[in-house]
């Protein structure tokens, strides 16, 4: 049953189980209706029959009656009520035109004098339910009689049956009512998720994350369709990135491999026609070689750093003594760039990143300021209260293309003719948002560029971290 329950639709499963509320809840109201009208109609038969008395000349009649059977009269005609005069030891006198209702111990204690009077329900001897009144009586000083008054249920179950089927009838017609109306209410409620599910299949079936969904309202079909749309657009955004470093990896790829095979080509060329290449020209072409195969494992590091998704760490974040770092990425910088000056004054300073990737990010820094440097140039680099600042003195980046320097690929065009692959800032930016701080590059006052890099932290180590290192400023002619 439950199984075939949950194959319904859902509009179908709503609408019966809408049903099936309305119907136990009607159920419940009838069934407390017709409780409730049978005590009232109970009550007041009670109170009826407590004041009902026997006239003086029926207790005579039944009396009479008694001592006469054979004048009995017959009972083919009834009475309202039926009257009978009982003894202590059970006997009945039964009035004309009255049914004989059967004697219970109780009618008996009140012959006996133990009882004043008792109400109860009891049957005639052809088996009818009767409602009696029995009490002591004293008619016409005669002495103390006891006199059974009893008034047929017929009548109430009457009513009571006639009140059952007006209820089952209410109760009907309110289920198909509340069914229709829910089946209405889903139908229409479902309005929303019908377009959601239309607009998944679509996209499931042709890949267009182009669909969106009109948003009304603000319930939780708004709120479900706003989350869908954001989620495609989300898709969307991503499968286009996908496509474009897709796109500019091959274009980045393109260019040393058709050096590299251009140099191999005439190296196999050299060994197959037997003519040896002259040695300053072997050397140099094999200098090439190594420096192409250099930049290429370069590009597909920077490549694999760069496919992993914006939201995951790149590994276990740790507290990091960034000056440490500076000061190791400074001795590299130092060897990519001997005749270059460096002043640095690095002041300690804590932040929780991942070492290497963090170390990554501040080499590549200083790499950019090395390669755009002039010879015997000025690189300087401070750091204080979190703030990493690397300044060189080369011939800076237009005010226009500024807000590209971040994005994947990009070059400058006074750029492309030095070697790497336009990643280094994408992926320095992105260790940085992940270490919760900010990067940007502006002109310098009196020439050049300057990479600004915001990390929280403290000056102070917590217990974890390693001992602070004492302020350091480097000075290289």
């Amino acid at each position: 049953m439950i199984r075939r329950f949950r194959a319904l639709p859902l509009r179908s499963r709503l609408a019966l189980l809408t049903a099936t509320a309305v119907a136990a809840a009607v159920a419940a109201v009838a069934v407390a209706c017709w409780l409730l009208a049978r005590a009232q109609l109970r009550d007041e038969l009670d109170t009826s029959l407590r004041n009902t008395g026997a006239p003086p000349d029926s207790i005579a009649t039944a009396l009479a009656a008694c001592r006469a059977p054979d004048r009995a009269q017959t009972t083919e005609r009834k009475a309202f009520a039926y009257i009978q005069v009982i003894g202590p030891d059970g006997t009945r006198c039964v009035t004309p035109y009255s049914e004989p209702v059967k004697v219970k111990p109780a009618d008996i204690a009140v012959a006996r004098g133990l009882k004043r009077d008792v109400l109860h329900g009891s049957r005639t001897d052809d088996g009818d339910e009767v409602r009696v009144h029995t009490l002591n009586d004293a008619p016409n000083g005669r002495g103390q009689v006891t006199v059974m008054v009893s008034r047929p249920l017929h009548e109430i179950d009457t009513a009571l049956n006639r009140l059952a089927l007006l209820l089952t009838f209410l109760a009907g017609a309110g289920v198909v009512a509340a069914g229709a109306a829910g089946l209405w209410v889903a139908r229409t409620g479902l309005k929303p998720v019908d377009r959601l599910t239309d607009a998944v299949e679509h996209v499931a079936r042709t890949e267009d994350l182009t669909v969106r969904i009109p948003v009304e309202g603000e319930d939780e079909i708004a709120r479900l369709s706003r989350s869908f749309n954001q989620m495609t657009a989300a898709l969307a955004s991503s499968r286009d990135r996908q496509a474009q470093l897709v796109a500019d990896a091959g274009h980045e790829l393109r260019t040393p491999l058709t050096s590299l095979r251009t140099n191999i080509d005439l190296l196999v060329r050299s060994e197959r026609t037997g003519r040896a290449l002259p040695p300053d020209d072997r050397a140099a072409l094999l200098a090439s070689v190594k420096a192409q195969m250099s930049e290429l494992a370069a590009l597909i590091g920077d490549l694999q750093e760069l496919s992993r998704p914006d939201s995951a760490a790149p590994g276990p974040a740790r507290v990091v003594a960034l000056h440490e770092t500076a000061r190791t990425a400074l001795e590299r910088a130092r060897l990519r760039g001997p005749e270059l000056r460096f002043e640095a004054e690095l002041r300690p300073w804590y932040v929780r990143a991942e070492p290497a990737a963090l170390e990554r990010a501040v080499v590549n820094v200083l790499d950019n300021a090395v390669k755009f440097s002039p010879p015997h140039g000025l690189v300087e680099v401070g750091l204080d209260r979190g703030v990493l600042t690397v300044r060189d003195h080369g011939p800076g980046v237009p005010p226009e293309e500024l807000p590209y320097v971040f994005e994947r690929f990009w070059r400058s065009p006074s750029a492309r003719a030095l070697p790497g692959s336009g990643l280094g800032l994408s992926i320095v930016a992105r260790t940085v948002r992940q270490a919760g701080g900010e990067v940007e590059l502006r002109p310098a006052e009196g020439g050049g560029t300057v990479a600004v890099i915001r990390l929280p932290g403290a000056p102070t180590p917590p217990p974890e971290a390693p001992s602070v290192v004492p302020d350091e400023r480097v000075d290289q002619p």
